[in-house]
């Protein structure tokens, strides 16, 4: 009998703050995971400013950055929503990797796209610059229902989120990703109960 298949994912988290509800929610879905799925969040505080002229031999935070997306199958972003858009220190970290340009790491890569405002829409702006984003990097956006998380004082308490309906969403997106990953990869995808 064949061993399930595992799947390595990479959290994202676009807030550095110590409080960050998008490394909250991150860790929830972390600890949520169905079996044979792994998450790795990886932290954004350390990696400088995007500077072409460090291409060459970029800062080490940006190489282990680098790295990371390639050992991942997929990538899990978290952003939160700043002035109607993404956030700096995503842009930034995607930036650093998405050279060069229509061939980087991130080129057919799975990604899954999570936001989070304070605001009822939940980051929905946000969200719309990280479709377009990615679709120039040639990332493969997980299909499916968005997940926006408004009103975060509610959704998320002592660093962890409480609303199990968004937690299901974001499951239902997950398996999204995965099914991409595999698609990616050219592996089958056994579900629970032999699907």
């Amino acid at each position: 009998m064949n061993a399930p298949a595992t799947f390595k994912l990479l959290g994202l988290p676009g807030s550095i703050r110590k409080k960050s509800v998008s490394r909250a929610v991150l860790r929830t879905l972390r600890d949520a995971l169905p079996a044979g799925v792994s998450m790795t969040i990886h932290e954004l505080a350390d990696v400088p400013l995007y500077n072409e002229d460090l291409e060459g031999d970029k800062p080490a935070a940006a190489r282990a950055l680098h790295d990371a997306v390639v050992a991942c199958d997929g990538v899990v972003v978290m952003s939160p929503e700043y002035n109607h858009g993404m956030s700096g220190v995503l842009k930034n970290a995607i930036d650093w990797v998405s050279r060069p340009g229509y061939n980087s790491v991130l080129k057919d890569k799975p990604v899954m796209i999570l936001t989070t405002s304070e605001s009822p829409l939940g980051g929905a702006r946000a969200q719309a610059d990280l479709h377009k984003m990615f679709l120039s990097t040639l990332s493969r956006v997980a299909p499916g229902r968005e997940v926006t998380i408004g009103g975060t004082g509610k959704a998320v308490v002592d660093g962890r989120l409480v609303d199990e309906a968004l937690l299901k969403r974001i499951l239902a997106l997950l398996d999204s990703l995965l099914n991409e990953i595999c698609l990616v990869q050219g592996r089958e995808r056994r579900h629970a109960g032999g699907g």
